[in-house]
């Protein structure tokens, strides 16, 4: 005997009500005969049925207006939720799966009807807002949660995922109380999306945060011990880290910009060719790479394929996709953060999303660690001009005594002006000790700074200050000290003179009314002892009655600076005395007389 046939038939919910009571149409004895008929009147069991159990046909009443119409949407919503890359189930009070897409069966590993919702996607854990979506929806309000699917081994849906879960209630009314309106709810529709690329691009963007914060931290006592040299190979090695574990890129670059020459200095390197390191890149749109065209731009700029990309210069081995992106810092670019890979199309926009925040976590660090250098440099320079505020006045004392006294013996009595000779260059040693500890523990800042030039010119050069006036010797020690000047001063013409007979000077500033001799015989007798000198004389406001700078303009003077003088008439007298014009403005600055 043959197995007999199935049917699902269709029974609106109206239809069967006003069947209540007196019974249904009778089938025809031929159709009892040959069929097993299932009647429905819900749309969720109808899915359900349709799911889960085979069916040869499926029958509707013609008694019903509404009844083709009804099978048809139901048909078509079934296609639907099929199509749905969304997962969709239907679930009962008590949380079992009623019915479920094919989006959804995926997620559970298989068909889950009839199974608990929960132990379908294989006990996720609840990560909020609601952490009872379920019990919120049979209150009769709309739940929203998010899942973690942690896997299920051996199954199709191994894989973690994250899932935003919609619990949305199947109002009904409860015919069984006699009161139609009603409200009771049995059944009710769960919608999950997955959302593990959106939740993964974002805990890479916090963890990318925090490797900004962590990128230069240290604690006040850390950096106190650490220099400047050693905090920027910490930063590097925190750069190598956090590109490999959080970006995981095995191929980096880092360059940084001078904004004086355009040149991109190379920073750091990793997996780099030895020609490609040492390679001057320029922040030009033409002939410098990849990495001169961001510098240029200030744009990232996305290299799917080295082989057909005008700007890319080979950087590592065997490279065939690149990504490259500004640093910047202050809207300015300082450099550029530039990565390859030996596969084309390695990079999406993603990616160079996610390298423009490093490259932008990265800037920061960089400008912050050029913030503690110049502390740290201005710190030490205080220190330094203390210490030779406080110093250069009686080291200068003790060289115009030990010169005077020594003027005295040389040639009466060696072994005396041996010992005096001795005292002269210990008392000299002090100051250049000094600056070059000064030098040392203040280390200049990377890329020229305006006067930078000018103070490589002047530096070591030998100034000999004459003047009564301890505030102009105070001021010309520390205003020339600052550019490397090795200066000396006497109170008088004597003190001058001796010393001036006794050591070489590049320059001799001595003002026209010292104590003991007048300004004009000054400027020749200095002359006389030291012809290679250059002699510049010194008057407060121009005045002159002795008419000595007219005199000494006859005898070849050429420069005299006016108390009180300025920075920039100062360091343009010393400047031109042999070396060549600066190219840097000097900031003017008052000196008091």
């Amino acid at each position: 005997m043959s197995q007999r046939r199935r049917i699902l038939v269709l029974q609106s919910p109206s239809h069967q009500d006003d069947q209540r009571g007196k019974g249904l149409s009778e089938e025809p004895t031929n159709f009892q005969n040959e069929y097993d008929s299932v009647r429905v009147d819900s749309l969720a069991r109808a899915v359900e049925l349709l799911r889960t159990e085979r069916f040869d046909a499926v029958f509707t009443e013609t008694s019903a207006p509404d009844q083709n119409q009804w099978a048809a949407n139901l048909l078509q919503a079934e296609q639907i939720l099929g199509a749905l890359p969304e997962g969709v189930a239907g679930v009962d009070a008590e949380l079992r799966v009623l019915w479920a897409n094919a989006a959804f069966e995926n997620w559970c590993g298989g068909p889950c009807t009839g199974r608990s919702f929960y132990d379908a996607l294989g006990s996720p854990e609840t990560l909020g807002p609601d952490y009872n979506p379920f019990h919120t929806a049979l209150a009769g309000a709309t739940a929203i949660t998010r899942l973690h699917c942690r896997g299920m081994e051996g199954t199709q849906s191994s894989r973690s995922r994250y899932l935003e879960l919609h619990v949305t209630p199947i109002q009904e009314a409860d015919r069984n109380q006699g009161s139609p309106s009603a409200p009771r709810i049995s059944q009710l529709i769960a919608m999950c999306r997955d959302v593990t690329a959106e939740v993964h691009q974002q805990q890479k963007l916090d963890a990318l945060h925090q490797a900004g914060r962590e990128l230069n931290a240290l604690s006040a006592d850390q950096l106190a011990d650490m220099s400047v040299e050693e905090r920027i190979e910490l930063l590097k090695l925190n750069i190598r880290r956090f590109t490999h574990d959080l970006l995981h890129y095995d191929v980096i670059e880092i360059r940084l910009l001078d904004p004086k020459t355009g040149q991109l200095a190379p920073l750091l390197e990793e997996g780099m060719t030895p020609e490609a390191s040492h390679r001057q890149l320029y922040a030009r749109t033409e002939d410098n790479g990849v990495t001169g065209y961001v510098a240029a731009t200030g744009k990232g700029y996305l290299c799917p394929d080295t082989a057909i990309d005008s700007h890319f210069i080979e950087g590592s081995p065997g490279a065939r996709s690149s990504l490259t992106v500004p640093l910047i810092s202050q809207d300015q670019v300082i450099g550029t953060f530039n990565v390859e890979s030996p596969k084309p199309n390695a990079f999406s926009t993603e990616d160079l999303q996610f390298a423009e925040i490093f490259g932008q976590k990265i800037a920061a660090a960089l400008h912050t660690l050029e913030l503690l250098s110049a502390e740290k440099r201005s710190t030490a320079s205080q220190s330094i001009e203390a210490v030779n505020r406080e110093v250069a006045m009686p080291v200068d004392e003790i060289l115009a005594a030990a010169t005077s006294v020594l003027d005295r013996y040389i040639g009466h009595e060696p072994e005396m002006a041996d010992k005096l000779r001795k005292i002269l260059n210990s008392a000299r040693a002090i100051k250049m000790c000094i600056q070059k500890v000064g030098e040392n523990i203040a280390p200049p800042a990377a890329g020229a700074k305006p006067g930078e030039d000018l103070k490589s010119r002047l530096k070591g050069l030998r100034v000999l200050v004459a003047d009564q006036d301890d505030r102009v010797r105070r001021s010309a020690h520390a205003i020339l000290g600052r550019f490397g000047c090795v200066v000396e001063t006497a109170g008088d013409a004597q003190e001058a003179l001796t010393m001036a007979r006794l050591s070489n000077y590049d320059a001799i500033l001595a003002d026209i009314r010292l104590p003991d001799l007048g300004g004009f015989e000054t400027y020749q007798r200095l002359k006389q002892v030291q012809p290679q000198a250059k002699v510049i004389l010194m008057t407060a406001f121009g005045y002159d009655p002795s008419h000595c700078i007219v005199k000494a303009h006859q005898e070849g003077l050429k420069f005299v600076l006016y108390k009180p003088f300025r920075v920039d008439q100062l360091l343009d007298a010393l400047e031109k005395s042999g070396s060549p014009p600066r190219s840097e403005p000097i900031k003017a600055e008052p000196v008091n007389a």
